[in-house]
């Protein structure tokens, strides 16, 4: 299919990522709650958050390259599968070993999906739809995020906490498998490229020295890390401050719906501020709003300040795709895309461990200080970003004019 051309397989994805999303935003605070109930205690849980992003942090690289040259269809329908095995089995689990391993393979099930997905994305959208595209392809993203919490909240809670988080373990596998309905012939897989028609492998190396990827990688980070800590550490400061289950939920999904929000009116705000300005700002705003979390406010209050922070964080994890996908070699985008999650993931390993330390420290309310630093970070490289394709850069057009000059004079 050509770039810019019928956007039904736009739809589905979508569709299938919402399905998909939606399992892990209702397993994620579920495994926290399941956790709890065995006997864990912060630590634990920071530990447990930190091992869903564990087999991804190796496996993102060689998926990448994978897709580069074509091979992304089935990485969909695998991702489904992982997800929906691996909330399912961690319902089923009976010690905190078990439900870290089966925490891994969610994660590595949610790597899969969004490596296949966002590289199909890059690859059927034309340079000037990739903004917009990346956006409504995170609004699947963000309805999983809204509904996710919603039905965790209304199935746990009780006193028996470990059987009802285990049932809720169970629907999110039952839901997630929903996804596979709308991945059929969501994109027609053509013969992969042979190794003459692949080109040079581009280095690892090379792509993180183009100007604009480390920027993108970092952004995505700390917004990644900011979602993850809240959908892990909310039910934790629910259970200190005596909030019910039920209403965290709730509070996590209204994140979720100001996120939707954010990317529904993606487009216009670009045209007002453009791409760096709004960066910049959102990542500013998050940081202070996500230190303001560890406040103790009323619930009320809470409510607002999470639905301000949710649409500051709708804005970094579609236009830091747009970034390195404009950034990087033609032929190494995938691979680009798959180094972003591999910094996503990286966060997701230290912020979770970092948190679970400074939480059994100085309580369960400074992770949210600590995100608050790390967003105003990414603020700084926002500034620094390049926004526009490299090849409509002037030094891009400068290098380009000079190679024929160079091989003249040999």
């Amino acid at each position: 299919m050509a770039p810019g051309g019928n956007r039904g397989w736009l739809l589905r994805l979508v569709i299938a990522f919402g399905f998909a999303q939606g399992a892990v935003s209702m397993a994620r605070p579920a495994v926290s709650y399941r956790a709890l109930a065995l006997g864990a205690d912060e630590r634990a849980i920071g530990v447990i958050a930190g091992v869903y992003a564990l087999l991804p942090l190796f496996a993102a690289v060689p998926l990448g390259r994978r897709t580069d040259h074509g091979r992304c269809a089935p990485l969909l329908p695998v991702g489904v599968v992982l997800i929906s095995g691996g909330c399912a089995l961690s319902g089923i689990a009976g010690s905190l070993w078990t439900m870290a391993l089966w925490s891994g393979v969610m994660g590595l099930g949610h790597l899969c999906f969004v490596i296949g997905a966002q590289s199909l994305v890059a690859r059927q959208s034309a340079p000037h739809e990739q903004d917009r595209n990346f956006g409504h392809f995170t609004i699947g993203a963000s309805l999983g995020q809204l509904v996710g919490p919603v039905a965790a909240g209304a199935l746990i809670g009780g006193s028996d906490m470990a059987t009802s988080s285990a049932l809720a373990l169970l629907v999110a596998g039952a839901g997630g498998a929903v996804a596979l309905t709308s991945l059929w012939r969501i994109e027609r897989p053509g013969a992969p490229k042979s190794r003459g028609e692949r080109g040079e492998r581009v280095p690892v190396r090379g792509i993180l020295r183009a100007r604009g990827v480390p920027a993108g990688i970092i952004i995505s980070l700390a917004v990644l890390s900011a979602t993850d800590i809240l959908t892990a550490y909310l039910p934790v400061v629910g259970e200190h401050r005596g909030i019910d289950p039920a209403v965290i939920g709730v509070l996590l999904s209204l994140r979720a719906a100001a996120t939707i929000a954010c990317r529904l009116v993606l487009t216009p705000l670009l045209r007002l501020l453009g791409r760096t300005v709004l960066l910049t700002v959102t990542c500013l705003l998050a940081g202070l709003l996500c230190a303001g979390v560890a406040l103790p406010v009323p619930v009320w209050a809470l409510a607002l300040i999470l639905a301000v922070l949710g649409f500051c964080l709708g804005v970094g994890q579609p236009l830091s795709m747009t970034t390195v996908v404009q950034a990087a070699p033609a032929d190494a985008r995938s691979t680009a895309l798959a180094l972003r999650l591999t910094g996503n993931r990286l966060g997701q390993v230290a912020a979770p461990a970092a948190a679970g330390l400074i939480a059994g420290v100085a309580g369960v309310a400074a992770p949210f200080v600590m995100l608050g630093a790390l967003l105003f970070l990414s603020a700084g490289v926002a500034l620094r970003a390049p926004s526009g394709p490299a090849q409509d850069r002037p030094s891009a057009r400068r290098s380009t004019r000079a190679r024929p000059r160079r091989r003249t004079t040999r």
